[in-house]
């Protein structure tokens, strides 16, 4: 096992994950619930089948195209969702 892939994996979803919408909905799910530990196992399980799909889905993609590609691919859709941000109106949601 890569242990620092494995590592650098955790930090990057742990990071990307804090605040999200699925944290706030399970504190809001947990907060009117009298068994936090079910939200809790739910919102884990949800997390990890989440991550199992999108881990399978990068594999079967890196089976088709070179890594070169796939990583102009992600630049260009965070370059385009980056702009998207910066110049849109506060007002209208984002479509």
């Amino acid at each position: 096992m890569d242990w620092h892939l494995l590592g650098l994996s955790f930090i990057t979803v742990f990071l990307s994950e804090l605040g999200d919408k699925s944290q706030l909905a399970a504190i809001a799910l947990s907060g009117r619930s009298q068994y936090p530990r079910a939200v809790f196992f739910g919102a884990a399980a949800a997390l990890l089948l989440t991550s199992l799909l999108g881990a399978l889905a990068g594999g079967a993609v890196a089976e088709l195209l070179p890594t070169r590609v796939l990583k102009a691919i992600a630049a260009v859709g965070f370059a385009i969702l980056a702009i998207r941000l910066l110049f849109n109106n506060s007002d209208e949601p984002l479509t």
